[in-house]
């Protein structure tokens, strides 16, 4: 009886530790990248890890519980489809974040060249509220903005669902289930080949969401600190930072979806292939 007991701890132990390894997984560490390049401290960085393992621990529990505790099958095309889904997120998180920095671009040569019959003043720019990077022609007073902080869009937002508790995490929560519907097949069908008791199953997968906050909290303040370091005394590095990790976020999504779609798993083809990873 002891050395069950013993066993089934080590189990469970196991499944906090393949938690943590999980949330290095590359998909996983391209979106939440993607989300923190936005973040200016690492304690904001770290809760959106938190909150993205929340979201991906419910999604596992969820359809985990129902394949552990009810025999719930996931068909291929199915399990195909959810897994595509990270790709598209992939790609919308990429282009939310590249949306505005093509000004940088036009900014960085306007400070090169003043153009001829303009005014220092009149001159357009660009200039970032927060989340919301825009560009429009400066005040004749010399004035950056030309308009009150409150008249962005993100403003507007902010006044009318900032008394949302969810307002400010919703998006890495949302990432966070999508990638726990990709992933929570694989997760629960692993446990039904190790425990076959539904109670231990179901501990070992909270235990698995548990490493997986835990994970994630480290690595996004590990990869918020060059972005939350150059936000303010390296401005135009920091905005490259955010390029790049648009960048990466829509290749690799567009990678997923090719190798989901029409490579590996087929999921648009006659018969599709699908095995839980």
């Amino acid at each position: 009886m002891s050395d069950a007991v013993s066993n089934l701890a080590s189990l469970l132990f196991l499944g906090f530790l393949l938690g943590i390894r999980h949330a290095t997984d590359a998909d996983h560490v391209v979106a939440i990248a993607t989300i923190v390049s936005r973040q200016h401290n690492l304690r904001g960085s770290a809760m959106i890890g938190a909150v993205w393992g929340i979201g991906h621990t419910l999604t596992i529990l969820v359809v985990g519980g129902a394949i552990i505790l009810f025999g719930v099958v996931i068909p291929p095309r199915l399990g195909l489809a959810m897994e595509f889904g990270v790709g598209i997120m992939l790609i919308l998180l990429g282009v939310l974040t590249l949306t505005g920095m093509g000004g940088v671009i036009r900014q960085a040569a306007s400070l090169i060249q003043e153009p001829q019959g303009r005014s220092p003043h009149s001159r357009d720019h660009v200039h970032a509220h927060g989340d919301y990077v825009h560009r429009h022609a400066r005040s004749g007073g010399g004035d950056e903005h030309g308009h009150r902080e409150d008249e962005t869009p993100l403003a507007w937002l902010d006044a009318r669902f900032r008394g949302l508790v969810l307002y400010r995490w919703l998006r890495p929560l949302a990432v966070g289930i999508v990638h726990g519907l990709a992933g929570s097949a694989a997760v629960a069908l692993l446990v039904l080949t190790l425990v076959h008791d539904p109670v231990w199953a179901m501990a070992y997968l909270l235990l698995f969401g548990a490493g997986t906050i835990g994970g994630m909290m480290v690595i996004t303040a590990g990869l918020s600190a060059p972005f939350a370091f150059t936000s303010s005394s390296l401005p135009r590095f920091n905005l490259r930072l955010r390029v790049v990790s648009g960048l990466i976020s829509f290749v690799f999504g567009v990678f997923l979806i090719y190798e989901i779609g029409f490579a590996d798993g087929g999921l648009f083809t006659d018969a599709p292939s699908w095995q839980p990873r």
